[in-house]
């Protein structure tokens, strides 16, 4: 299993809003969602992703989409826009959890089963590792990480580069499953 966590520093956290770009980028979450789930006419049934939200009004909320449980998807913004508003409206849908988790406790609870990599552009070359079993990879939003927030993931595992430029949160997760999938 492989997952990927995404720390939204401006994320909504309710269905209040129009598009996905004007809900604190949520436009930026949905496409680490198809990054880190879709394949060409597939499903990764071997990826969870996690979406930490803290925009207004009520955060943190936490979002999990588990691969092996997603069905009645597609890839596009106008699905996810309207999956998005549906289960931040507290609705459910097939493969996606919603709860108040904060970062902070996602983070203990993957740190005790899986082994946790935060991705930063001065980290150790993620080459030159040899990637645990079951890797957690932390990424920022368009922003980054927050200071303090790297520094508590850190607390549980460690940083990791893909190089020196800094690329999309949606380009890193590809890269890391086209690497994990190499290994295969």
């Amino acid at each position: 299993m492989r997952e990927f966590v995404i720390f939204s520093r401006i994320g909504k956290t309710n269905a209040h809003w129009k598009n996905l770009h004007d809900a604190g980028r949520l436009d930026i979450v949905h496409e680490c969602i198809v990054a880190s789930l879709f394949l060409s006419h597939g499903i990764r049934k071997n990826v969870v992703f996690h979406a930490v939200l803290n925009g207004p009004p009520n955060p943190p909320l936490h979002l999990k989409i588990c691969g092996e449980k997603l069905h009645n998807v597609r890839t596009d913004q106008q699905t996810w826009t309207q999956i998005l508003k549906k289960v931040l409206s507290r609705k459910q849908h097939p493969g996606i959890n919603v709860s108040k988790t904060s970062f902070e406790a996602l983070i203990r609870i993957k740190a005790q089963n899986s082994q946790i990599y935060v991705l930063e552009e001065n980290g150790k070359d993620i080459n030159q590792i040899q990637i645990a079993e079951n890797p957690v990879f932390i990424l920022g939003d368009h922003v980054g990480l927050p200071k303090k927030v790297e520094t508590f993931a850190l607390r549980f595992g460690q940083k990791v580069s893909l190089g020196k430029k800094p690329y999309l949160a949606a380009a890193c997760i590809t890269i890391l499953n086209y690497i994990l999938d190499r290994k295969k």
